[in-house]
Parts: structure tokens; C-alpha cells; sequence
């Protein structure tokens, strides 16, 4: 039995980056962060898809990882090599210092784009498998 309930949980927190990566999106001084809430908006999707299928929750934040565990229940076509500039953000966001620094600096508003359209795009994916044929 698939574990709907908290499957939306996990995908509603993930709506809640999103939210959050909008407001932000167009500030160029905040664009580190639009790369941690779409790591974690990411994440949380993961999850959830490991949720529905009823399968333990790791406690890892690594979306490479995640992905791994959920090809067996989605078969998504993602960036990898987007995924991976995101995961290394998201840590180096979360602490002073680099502040979420890229090879080239800060992030720029086009960096926050493509952060934002992947963990929509992705959001809107899980959001069919698992909200949509549960309603």
C-alpha cells in the first residue's frame, strides 16, 4: 500500500521553496539562496517519491544519491551535471565564507533561472504521480 498522506506532506513542503525561490528570484544578492531552496525543494520531492512507495527515508541531503534510490519508481530525464552545480551550492550556502560561491563567483539572476525551472519542472512531474491520481 502506497503511503499517500505523507508523500503529499513531503510535496507540499517542497511547493514551500518554490514559493520561496519566486519571491526571491530577480534579487541578485540572493541568488546562493535560490540554489539551496531548489536543492531542498529537490530533496523533498525525492522523498516523497521514496514515501509513496513506502521505502525508509534516508537521512542524506545528496540529490545524485536520491535520484538513485527512486530510478526503480520514476525514470526522469534531469541534468545531472545541473543537479550536481545545485547539491554543491546548496552546502556551500548554508555556511559564511564562499556563500555559495560557483567557479566564476556568486550565482548569477540566469543561474537562479535554471535552479528555479529544473525543481518546478520536477515539481510538476512528481506532483502528477502523486497528488493528481490520488484526488
Amino acid at each position: 500500500m502506497k503511503n499517500y498522506q505523507m508523500a503529499k506532506e513531503w510535496v507540499k513542503a517542497s511547493s514551500y521553496d518554490l514559493q520561496v525561490i519566486r519571491e526571491i528570484l530577480d534579487n541578485e544578492n540572493l541568488t546562493h539562496m535560490s540554489a539551496f531552496h531548489a536543492q531542498q525543494a529537490l530533496e523533498k520531492l525525492l522523498k516523497a517519491i521514496l514515501e509513496f512507495h513506502n521505502q525508509t527515508i534516508p537521512k542524506i541531503h545528496n540529490i545524485k544519491k536520491l535520484l538513485n534510490l527512486t530510478r526503480t519508481y520514476i525514470d526522469v530525464d534531469i541534468n545531472i551535471d545541473l543537479i550536481i552545480k545545485i547539491d554543491t551550492l546548496y552546502i556551500e550556502s548554508r555556511y559564511p565564507g564562499d556563500m555559495g560561491l560557483l567557479p566564476y563567483g556568486q550565482p548569477t539572476i540566469q543561474d537562479a533561472q535554471e535552479f528555479y525551472q529544473i525543481a518546478n519542472d520536477f515539481f510538476d512531474e512528481i506532483n502528477t504521480l502523486i497528488i493528481e491520481p490520488s484526488t
